[in-house]
């Protein structure tokens, strides 16, 4: 006669850690898209970001940088967008944590915002210094 338990429950396999590693990368690249399409979506900047940043990549491979000449180009892409994505996440955080207005809240998001200009300046500088010989000779001039 069989010795199966009529009222047991089948038993489950745990998953092994390795799929559990995987399926929490899964999720967190769907929270990361998550948040750049909600930048994209709410902030005009980063409408402006995007353009610079295909013009200068555009230009980058047209004049054929060199290695360390793109390794500043894209740090500086990356630094723009790096604070762009704080900026917008401290935004997010002050409207929840005081939607009436406050002196306070309002530093907050001012410096955040100043990072951002404080970055885009840094990476216009960065663009000139390096792009800027590279068009001279490429045009002639």
């Amino acid at each position: 006669m069989d010795s199966v338990v009529p009222d047991q429950q089948p038993q489950w396999k745990k998953p092994s850690a390795l799929k559990l590693f995987i399926h929490s990368r899964g999720n967190s690249f769907k929270y990361a898209g998550r948040g750049l399409r909600y930048v994209m979506r709410t902030q005009k900047n980063a409408w402006i970001h995007s353009a610079v940043m295909i013009v200068v990549m555009i230009l980058s491979f047209w004049l054929q940088l060199a290695r360390l000449e793109w390794v500043a180009i894209l740090l500086v892409i990356g630094m723009v967008w790096t604070a762009e994505f704080i900026n917008t996440s401290l935004e997010s955080i002050v409207n929840m944590a005081s939607p009436e207005r406050h002196p306070l809240a309002q530093v907050g998001k001012d410096v955040a915002a100043a990072a951002v200009l404080f970055a885009a300046i840094i990476a216009v500088i960065v663009g000139i210094l390096v792009l800027g010989p590279h068009l001279q000779i490429k045009l002639g001039l």
